[in-house]
């Protein structure tokens, strides 16, 4: 079964920039989209950004787009968020997670992903 750890949260100003990173293991790992989502005290786990494994295709939301970058390094079985222009309310917990419904177009919808990591705190001060 495969397990995903998530790493490079931390707690940075408004404005810095942090690379998150998720690195997967055991099983057969072969995800057809990998998903960063996040979830911040008493709101629901939201959407961030989603990048097909094999085609490398990426799709963020709209909050992120233009600040975030997904990318993934297929022979290390790592998926990585590169963060820049950080905001207070970019402050939550991430997470990443594996699409395993499978649709016509890669999902935003946490309920479509799973094997969830532990997710890793993501703090921006203003």
């Amino acid at each position: 079964q495969v397990q995903l750890v998530e790493s490079g949260g931390g707690l940075v100003q408004a404005g810095g920039s942090l690379r998150l990173s998720c690195a997967a293991s055991g099983g057969t790992f072969r995800p057809y989209v990998m998903g960063w989502f996040r979830q911040a005290p008493g709101k629901e786990r939201e959407f961030v950004a989603a990048i097909n494994w094999s085609s490398g295709d990426t799709y963020y939301s709209d909050s992120v787009k233009g600040r975030f970058t997904i990318s993934r390094d297929n022979a290390k079985n790592t998926v990585s968020l590169q963060m820049s222009s950080l905001k207070p309310e970019d402050t939550a917990v991430y997470y990443c997670g594996i699409q395993n419904i499978i649709r016509a177009t890669m999902s935003r919808r946490a309920a479509d992903f799973g094997a969830w990591g532990q997710g890793t705190q993501v703090t921006v001060s203003s």
